[in-house]
C-alpha cells in the first residue's frame, strides 16, 4: 500500500449504524436487523507495565499520572466506556497498582457493569493474553487491544476500525505513514545508509482482531516460547494472519516520557474548551387516562399523554437536546413516529441512544436540566425521584441532573390542561479533534 494511501469509508460504520437503528450503547434494545450486524466488541486495555522510561513519580507508573486534571487511564477509560460498541472492557493491571487504579477509576465515566479488572503478567504479551482469556466466553466476535497510555484516541479511527470488519478482515491496525527521512546507524554512531520511507507505517492501537483469531495467536505464541513480540499485530502477522491497515491519527500518541506527559497535560490545560450547549422542546397532548410518564416514571393521574411511544415529553426535549450538541438531527430523524418498532416504547431508549451519539463523538455529558410546564400533576413530589433516573439514563452524577416545573398560570393549552410542555437543556464537553 503506498504512503498515505489508506482504505476510504471512515463514514460507513456511523452509515450503517444509523440506517439500521443504531445499536443502543447499553444493550438494552435491538432490532432483528442490529442482532444480525452485531460486532459483538470486547476492549482489552493494558494497563500493567511500570513505565520505568518516564521516570519515578510520585503519583506511580506513568498510566495513573495527571493530564488535564486526571490519571491519563481515566481519559482511556473514556473513550471505550463512552463507546456504543464496547460490550465488555477488561483492564490488566500490575497488582500492586489496585488502589492506584481504583482512585482513577472513580474519575472516569461511569462503566454500567461493563468494566472487569485483572491482573497482567510479567511481559506486555503476557498481559494482553491475560486480558484475553478474561473475555473468553463472552461471546466475543472482536476485540480492540489498547495501550492504556494513549488516551487520544479519536472516535473516527473507532469507526475506521469497525467498517474494515464490515467489509471481511480479520485484523485491523491504525497506522500513519512515516513523515520523516530515516537513517540506518553503524556501530560508532555514524549515518550508514538512508533508509527509504516508502510504505513505512508507524502502528497505533488500538489494534483489533477477529477475538478468537488472536487469541489462539497469543496462546500459541506463549505455548512456543516466544516473547520478543513488540505489539499484537506482530503475532498476528507471525501467525499467518493478514493485517489490515486503517488510517491512524496524528494526535493519537503514546505517552512513554516525561516530555510526553507534560506536552499531553498541556494539551488538554490548555486552548479554548469545546463546550457546546443544546436545547430540545416537546409537547404532548392530554386525553383522559390513569397516569402520566415523566423523567421515566409513572405518575398517576385523571389524565394521560397521548403519543406514539410512552409521550414522556421530558426525555424527548432532553433527547433533542442532547442530539443538538453533536449536529445529530432531533428524535424524530432517529426514531420516526410511523415506525411501528416505536409503538409504547420508553422514552429512555430515545435518551440512552442520544447519549451514546455523544459519547461516541467524543462527547462528555456536563449538566441535563429539564423544566415541565404543566397545570397538574403535581412534579415536587417525585423530582428526586426523576433526577435519579436522569443520572442513570445518562451515566452522570446526580448533581448534574435537574428538574424544574412551574405552572402556565392557566393560560393557554397548558393553562387549560390540554397538554404538558418541557424544555430541555444538555451541557457537552468534546475533546477536540487533530487538526
Amino acid at each position: 500500500m503506498p504512503a498515505g494511501n489508506f482504505p476510504k469509508g471512515a463514514g460507513i460504520a456511523a452509515t450503517f449504524r444509523l440506517n439500521h437503528v443504531e445499536t443502543l450503547w447499553n444493550g438494552r434494545f435491538r432490532t432483528e436487523m442490529q442482532a444480525e450486524n452485531a460486532l459483538s466488541c470486547g476492549v482489552v486495555i493494558v494497563a500493567a507495565g511500570r513505565g520505568e522510561r518516564a521516570g519515578s513519580h510520585a503519583e506511580g507508573p506513568k498510566q495513573y499520572r495527571r493530564i488535564g486534571g486526571r490519571p491519563v487511564i481515566a481519559h482511556t477509560l473514556d473513550v471505550f466506556i463512552g463507546w456504543p460498541e464496547a460490550r465488555h472492557i477488561v483492564v490488566v493491571i500490575h497488582p500492586d497498582d489496585e488502589a492506584l487504579f481504583a482512585a482513577a477509576r472513580a474519575e472516569a465515566l461511569p462503566d454500567d457493569g461493563r468494566l472487569t479488572i485483572v491482573n497482567g503478567g510479567a511481559t506486555r504479551q503476557q498481559s494482553v493474553l491475560a486480558g484475553l482469556e478474561a473475555l473468553s466466553g463472552k461471546e466475543i466476535g472482536h476485540v480492540l487491544i489498547q495501550d492504556a497510555v494513549r488516551p487520544f484516541v479519536e472516535p473516527a479511527i473507532l469507526e475506521r476500525t469497525l467498517t474494515a470488519f464490515q467489509h471481511g478482515a480479520r485484523a485491523v491496525l491504525p497506522a500513519v505513514a512515516v513523515a520523516d527521512t530515516l537513517k540506518r546507524a553503524d556501530a560508532n554512531g555514524n549515518v550508514a545508509e538512508t533508509v527509504s520511507r516508502s510504505g513505512l507505517f508507524a502502528a497505533q492501537t488500538p489494534q483489533s482482531f477477529h477475538f478468537q483469531t488472536i487469541l489462539e495467536a497469543h496462546r500459541r505464541a506463549a505455548a512456543s516460547g516466544r516473547t520478543d513480540f513488540t505489539d499484537d499485530a506482530s503475532i498476528a502477522e507471525w501467525a499467518g494472519v493478514r493485517v489490515h491497515l486503517v488510517e491512524g491519527g496524528a494526535g493519537n500518541v503514546k505517552l512513554t516520557l516525561q516530555k510526553d506527559i507534560t506536552m499531553a497535560d498541556q494539551r488538554l490545560s490548555h486552548g479554548l474548551p469545546d463546550v457546546r450547549t443544546g436545547n430540545g422542546y416537546d409537547v404532548h397532548q392530554l386525553v383522559p387516562g390513569n397516569g402520566v410518564t415523566l423523567c421515566g416514571l409513572f405518575i398517576p393521574h385523571d389524565q394521560a399523554l397521548s403519543g406514539h411511544s410512552d409521550a414522556d415529553v421530558a426525555l424527548h426535549a432532553l433527547t433533542d437536546a442532547l442530539l443538538a450538541t453533536c449536529g445529530a438531527g432531533d428524535i424524530g430523524d432517529h426514531f420516526p413516529p410511523s415506525d411501528p418498532q416505536w409503538k409504547g416504547a420508553a422514552s429512555r431508549i430515545f435518551l440512552e441512544h442520544a447519549a451514546g451519539l455523544v459519547r461516541a463523538r467524543g462527547g462528555t455529558i456536563m449538566n441535563a436540566d429539564v423544566s415541565l410546564i404543566a397545570e397538574a400533576p403535581k412534579v415536587g413530589p417525585h423530582r428526586e425521584a426523576m433526577r435519579r433516573n436522569l443520572a442513570e439514563f445518562l451515566g452522570i452524577s446526580l448533581d448534574r441532573c435537574s428538574v424544574k416545573a412551574t405552572t402556565n398560570e392557566k393560560i393557554g393549552f397548558v393553562g387549560r390542561r390540554e397538554g404538558i410542555a418541557a424544555i430541555a437543556t444538555a451541557t457537552v464537553v468534546y475533546r477536540g479533534a487533530d487538526a
